[in-house]
């Protein structure tokens, strides 16, 4: 238990550099854009690269694929029904931050440290599932309820798939290992190298982006989120992770996978849409916190 106890105080001392760092100056919010590419494009693939080659992977992790993807479309759903008295352009807000999870840059750091690459392989599996739900379900949503209105465009949708370097990572690692085939050396050898800053770097972001002020108007419907979202994957989480005939790794995989932050996507988004990307900054800001809470106490009291 010291173990996972240290990786989160490690975590917890990055996050409140990146924080730090951004109060001072030396590093500007704006400046977290640049290192959220280079993250995304680079360091993340670089150790889904090197992850999944020549693992072996059990033929049942494919249902976390089919379990993020069913609770996304699910939680879709329940958002759009308990918020469906809000206004419009509100409701599409709120529903659209209910599915949909930050594996990338919360998950995966956080993962890596506390279980190595096996636990990275099966978080990648499930953020497969989830990659649908982020680019389609959530997209569909911000779009239904914006004041544009509802237009279906399945080449966007495609076309924001295709354009996601980590979900074409995603689909290519998974191809070549079920083919039995491997990168050449110096692929694995530079991807080794790279992919040792993802943690680090994913983390200074996070604390980059971290942001304590908010206004007061907001608290009503924080707080009804907050219930939403988090009763949601709590009750779901708990009830699989007691249900499910697989290994221990892949009821943790679930139980904590249901009760991560929101997607960064959201706020793109809410820019997109033209929704408040103030609440929306906001309240992904709240979730990452709560989840950091959440994700200790099931490390500490579970695992």
């Amino acid at each position: 238990m010291s173990g996972f106890n240290e990786q989160f105080l490690y975590s917890i001392i990055i996050i409140a550099l990146g924080y730090v760092l951004k109060r001072t100056g030396l590093i500007k919010e704006r400046d977290g854009e640049g290192l959220a590419r280079i993250i995304f494009n680079l360091t993340l693939p670089a150790l889904l690269i090197v992850t999944f080659n020549g693992m072996v992977i059990d033929y049942s992790l494919f249902w976390l694929i089919i379990i993020a993807f069913v609770f996304g479309l699910v939680a879709a759903v329940i958002g759009i029904v308990m918020f469906r008295k809000q206004q419009r352009d509100t409701k599409g807000m709120l529903a659209m931050m209910v599915p949909g999870f930050n594996i990338g840059l919360f998950a995966f750091p956080l993962v890596e440290g506390l279980w190595g690459k096996e636990g990275v392989q099966y978080f990648s599996m499930f953020d497969v599932g989830n990659a649908f739900i982020v680019f389609g379900v959530i997209y569909f949503i911000g779009s239904y309820y914006s004041g544009d209105g509802f237009q279906i465009n399945f080449r966007t949708i495609v076309s924001k798939m295709s354009n996601s370097v980590p979900f074409m990572t995603y689909i290519v690692v998974l191809s070549i290992n079920l083919l039995g085939l491997q990168f050449p050396n110096v692929i694995l050898q530079t991807a080794e190298t790279i992919s040792v800053a993802n943690m680090p770097l994913s983390l200074l972001l996070l604390g980059i982006y971290l942001n304590f002020v908010f206004d007061k108007k907001y608290l009503q419907l924080i707080f009804k989120y907050m219930a939403v979202k988090y009763v949601t994957g709590i009750v779901v989480g708990i009830a699989l992770f007691l249900w499910l005939p697989f290994d221990d790794m892949f009821k943790f995989t679930v139980l904590i996978g249901l009760i991560l932050p929101t997607s960064m996507s959201v706020v793109p988004y809410a820019v997109e849409f033209k929704y408040d990307t103030r609440f929306v900054g906001t309240v992904s800001n709240i979730t990452i916190l709560t989840s950091f809470l959440l994700i200790w106490l099931v490390a500490n009291f579970i695992v």
